[in-house]
């Protein structure tokens, strides 16, 4: 059974910008002659590496509510310039929606259960969410509603 990551998506307001964000970030490798991966760089490394390989993703926590996933891919560990242990969370760039699911904030990323993480948005919906304009969807979210 697959284990998964669950991590706050800092800097973001919405699905859209993450997924504008990842968009950005592919066409800036691109642009350098760079082969294009999308990964995400943590200072703290999984232990449980071959569990989260085996069909794990990373769940995003936008506003409040885990809304998307992307499906890990490797996790590549380095030592930064400063000395420190980090490692990059290779991620696919595809980000499949998934019904909102309610998560407090945290520091850093925790391990997820594959029983306990939400559902894909196969319908599109999010729940009933992204059938909501973006920007009404922003403000419920920041008042707490949703």
């Amino acid at each position: 059974m697959a284990l998964h990551l669950v991590k706050l998506c800092v800097g973001c307001d919405s699905l859209e910008d993450l997924a504008a964000w990842i968009d950005f970030r592919l066409e800036e490798c691109r642009a350098n002659g760079v082969v294009p991966e999308q990964f995400h760089t943590t200072r703290m490394v999984p232990k449980r590496q071959a569990e989260l390989l085996d069909g794990g993703s990373l769940y995003w926590v936008i506003k409040g509510n885990i809304q998307a996933r992307q499906r890990l891919l490797e996790v590549r560990t380095f030592t930064g310039e400063d000395g420190i242990g980090r490692c990059h969370l290779v991620l696919e760039p595809k980000v499949i929606p998934t019904v909102w699911q309610p998560r407090r904030a945290f520091q850093g990323w925790r391990y997820i259960a594959d029983e306990e993480v939400p559902q894909d948005d196969r319908a599109g919906t999010g729940g009933g969410m992204q059938a909501l304009p973006v920007e009404l969807r922003r403000e419920l979210a920041a008042l707490g509603l949703i």
